[in-house]
């Protein structure tokens, strides 16, 4: 069987993300929000999903490529009629000191040699498949409409060719603005090129501003470019990836909707940004986090909306076939009715710059002590509490060892905030705290294997605790340290680096993938732990996951490299910076690869 990767890349402003497959498709776009309908689905159903597609007539050959660090994508189309090129990109730049990005997506079609033959299809539809849009006719445009719903494709091109869909000769450049809500009306040849060029230079400048190490710095600079896509700045919140129901293994019913938020990744997205230097981006995180934390008086869900929707019913789409016929298709997400207690350390542990980076001023950090105490009590109330852990076990309630251990630092940013603001109350409660936890934690350790189980009374290990090290709960030079390492690397370590959260059975069987993340976290132990040489090494062998582009997906199978699970992932990119940033903090010294 020959590998499997996705063969699409992304274009995005922060208000939408929208897939570009090889084959000129918008393959996935969800509009108006992340986690709205797709307008374009056929990721999940070839018939159903819709198409927005130019494509040559005939064989042909094709190749995909950012340009520069851009997240604008060009691909490229050859046969034996021509050549030409499509560039597609989300418009985002300033405007009016505010950023300017519009629900227009733009695609330029132009000919690079002889006169290719193409056909344009344009086919939105709404309600996840159900409903299908057919265009009014215009002198420059096609309308669609659908109740209040808008959508309009204006072009230079003959748009009666593109509603019969009928093949034309590209005898010169086109241009196609897709709009949602409100139509595009300016001139377009011009307007196009000017968006074009100013949404190269904010591309541009915002790597410019990125305080980026120089170990495998075009990797990092393409996953810092990719987070930031995963951001819906309206609101602030990164949600997990853009797509729902790509299958963690094919065959296996592991398909989940990843268009939300995760409150378990707050402090790897905080540490991946505040690597780069990318304040603006925190601050609007910190804020999402803060409105949901002040509607939530009894306990933090493991995940909301990108607008801090709390019903996230989870339901199955049958009537789509799913991504290469794998189902269920999912929407919503059954896992925002779990129990995850990690998830209040993971907020303390967020507002620690506020309180320690004095980059942040006095002035931010309003009302302290009763947003401490606020999050401090949620702690108290749930550290003997067992939950479904990071993985979001669905009937396996356990004391996990991982969420003990967010619970000891969530503790211990409590203390140092307490420290800051001078509360004598909250610094006691917090040091009795930190010993409770770090009781539960030990009562994970197996004396017999030296190692750490996933939970307590469990001999299972799971790769999420190799944030023992990395987290400095266990000092990184102490033997502890070092057998915990070796006892998960002969469990849980595939192939090249790569590595499994468990092993173990689970609600749907024994995972049959490795987590991507967890290779990244593996990579983090070996440098924390002086084995620089082995991070460096299995940090080469992982960036050969990646598709061409340079996205990593959720998973891999560590058989044939194939890429799985939804995509591209954002854990998967926050786990790369991160290591990346580990290696180069440890080395001290410029390295180009």
């Amino acid at each position: 069987m020959a590998k499997h990767t996705y063969d699409s890349g992304i274009v995005g402003n922060c208000s939408y993300i929208a897939h570009v497959r090889k084959d000129t498709n918008i393959y996935w776009l969800c509009w108006p929000k992340f986690d709205s309908t797709f307008v374009f689905g056929g990721m999940l159903d070839t018939e159903k999903g819709g198409e927005f597609s130019i494509r040559p007539e005939g064989a042909y050959q094709s190749h995909q490529y950012y340009m520069e660090n851009t997240n604008i994508l060009c691909t490229e189309i050859t046969n034996d009629y021509g050549r030409y090129r499509i560039t597609d990109f989300a418009p985002r730049f300033p405007n009016n000191n505010r950023i300017f990005r519009p629900l227009n997506l733009l695609r330029k079609v132009e000919v690079i040699s002889g006169a290719p033959r193409v056909k344009v299809v344009c086919r939105p539809k709404l309600d996840y498949g159900k409903i299908s849009l057919q265009p009014n006719i215009g002198s420059n445009h096609l309308h669609f409409q659908y109740g209040d719903v808008s959508m309009r494709l204006t072009t230079n091109c003959s748009v009666n060719y593109i509603a019969e869909e009928r093949y034309f000769v590209l005898d010169s450049t086109k241009y196609f603005i897709l709009s949602y809500g409100s139509p595009f009306e300016a001139e377009l040849e011009s307007t196009f090129e000017r968006f074009l060029q100013a949404t190269i230079l904010y591309w541009r400048n915002w790597v410019k501003g990125s305080s980026i190490l120089s170990f495998y710095q075009d990797q990092v600079i393409r996953s810092a470019l990719a987070l930031k896509l995963h951001q819906f700045e309206d609101t602030g919140a990164f949600i997990a990836a853009s797509t729902t129901s790509l299958p963690e293994f094919p065959g296996q019913g592991r398909n989940w909707d990843y268009r939300y938020c995760w409150l378990r990744d707050t402090h790897y997205v905080i540490n991946a940004l505040g690597n780069i230097g990318h304040f603006d981006e925190l601050e609007k995180y910190f804020s999402y986090i803060a409105s949901i934390s002040f509607t939530e008086v009894d306990r933090y869900q493991p995940l909301y909306g990108i607008t801090g929707e709390k019903m996230l019913v989870e339901k199955t789409l049958d009537y789509l076939d799913g991504y290469m016929g794998n189902k269920p298709v999912r929407i919503g997400n059954e896992a925002f009715e779990h129990i995850q207690n990690d998830i209040y350390g993971q907020v303390l542990i967020s507002l620690l710059p506020l309180y320690v980076d004095k980059r942040f001023i006095v002035d931010e950090r309003n009302d302290s002590s009763r947003w401490i105490d606020f999050i401090l009590k949620k702690i108290e109330r749930t550290v003997d509490e067992m939950d479904a852990g990071i993985w979001e076990f669905r009937n396996m309630p356990n004391l996990h060892c991982y969420t003990s251990l967010f619970q000891w630092a969530g503790a211990k940013a409590a203390l140092k905030m307490a420290r800051e603001v001078k509360d004598r109350k909250l610094i006691t409660r917090a040091l009795k705290l930190i010993k409770t936890t770090h009781h539960n934690i030990e009562a994970c350790y197996d004396p017999i294997r030296k190692v750490y189980t996933h939970a307590i009374g469990s001999p299972h290990l799971d790769a999420s605790t190799l944030q023992l090290i990395i987290m400095n709960y266990l000092d990184p030079h102490s033997q502890r340290a070092r057998d915990h390492l070796r006892g998960l690397e002969t469990e849980l370590r595939g192939k090249n680096g790569l590595f499994y959260r468990y092993k173990h059975m689970d609600d749907f069987g024994k995972p049959s993938s490795t987590f991507l993340i967890c290779a990244f976290w593996y990579v983090e132990a070996l440098a924390m732990v002086g084995r620089n040489r082995d991070a460096i090494s299995t940090f080469e062998q992982i960036m050969q996951y990646s598709n061409d582009l340079g996205l990593f997906s959720e998973d891999v199978d560590e058989h044939d490299g194939s890429q799985w699970g939804n995509f591209p992932q954002a854990y998967s990119h926050v786990g790369l910076m991160n290591a990346a940033y580990r290696i180069a903090k440890k080395l001290d010294k410029p390295i180009y690869y």
